[in-house]
């Protein structure tokens, strides 16, 4: 059995595990991420991968990150939660360790998780991913590959453009669909919902201890599976946002399968239901055509680990 490790490098943590060429995750670890020391990070990844190695028959070490990487998934140009800048992590990693590595978007490889073991597994040949978090990240799989770009920094969709002139985004751009279908966007509506109507969100602030800059994202989600009308109408709000975004996705490419992930997306119904609403309502002049099937995601949090293995198995 050809075993590799997956690598998910976060803002927050480090999560490695041991997988299988079924995508089973034998063993796994967990690191803090010490994100604004960038030797103390590289080190954090090679101490992972030599505990999990320590014994095994390890192949390649994959490494999903997040941040732009160079088309020669070598090198982090950018990582926006992580001091990397034009960081060779490729190359530290592999030296320290003695085995293969590639480096690779955190977007693209839990888009590849679910393509190959997930929940577009039975697709033959193409899929998008849409991960909805802190702000959305994704990615695109055609022709049964990962789309990359000329510089390797393809599938932004976190930052196409919903609202011309909308909300300024991290990246710069505004209107950026992070900023009306995140989890972030989320607590922004809520918040403002709460301020212009606090007798509908009477849970919502019950647990916010009336606070309204107090409110969060979990908040926000156990107070609309409670009915909160409030917290509903967030939900609604990013729901109605993603739908149009992924129906943008079928115009463009017209994929098998359309995949949300994210932590967002285990609210269910309170998220995929305005979503698929809206999706099919901006699609009806489609309707006698074949659409892409929207689908939540099925790895949850061992989508990267998952991802970046397969990917270093593949390399």
């Amino acid at each position: 059995m050809t075993l590799t490790i997956g690598v998910d490098v976060g803002g927050t943590k480090v999560a490695a595990g041991v997988v299988d060429a079924d995508g089973n995750v034998l063993v796994r670890t967990r690191r803090d991420t010490p994100a604004d020391d960038v030797a103390k990070t590289r080190d954090v990844i090679v101490e992972v991968v030599a505990e999990l190695a320590t014994g095994r028959d390890i192949e390649a070490v994959g490494i999903g990150a997040a941040g732009w990487i160079d088309a020669s998934r070598s090198i982090v140009l950018f990582a926006p939660n992580i001091a990397w800048r034009d960081e060779p992590i490729r190359d530290y990693v592999s030296a320290a360790v003695n085995l293969p590595v590639i480096v690779e978007n955190d977007g693209n490889v839990a888009a590849w998780a679910e393509f190959r073991h997930g929940a577009a597994r039975h697709a033959t040949d193409s899929m998008v991913m849409l991960t909805i978090g802190t702000g959305v990240g994704g990615g695109i799989v055609l022709g049964g590959e990962l789309v990359r770009g000329a510089h390797g920094i393809a599938a932004e969709l976190g930052h196409t453009l919903s609202v011309p002139n909308g909300h300024l985004c991290g990246c710069g751009r505004l209107g950026c669909i992070e900023q009306y279908a995140s989890g972030r966007a989320l607590v922004r509506f809520a918040r403002a919902g709460a301020r212009q109507a606090p007798a509908r969100a009477t849970r919502l602030l019950e647990m916010a201890a009336g606070e309204v800059e107090s409110i969060t994202g979990p908040m926000v989600t156990s107070a609309a599976q409670e009915g909160d009308p409030i917290s509903c109408e967030a939900f609604a709000q990013i729901g109605h946002w993603l739908g149009l975004g992924l129906a943008d996705m079928v115009q463009i490419l017209d994929p098998e399968v359309l995949v949300v992930g994210g932590g967002v997306v285990e609210a269910g119904d309170l998220l995929l239901g305005p979503t698929q609403q809206a999706f099919t309502e901006t699609l009806a002049q489609r309707s006698r055509l074949a659409v892409a099937e929207i689908r939540p995601a099925e790895l949850g949090n061992t989508a990267g680990m998952v991802g970046a293995a397969d990917l270093a198995r593949r390399r």
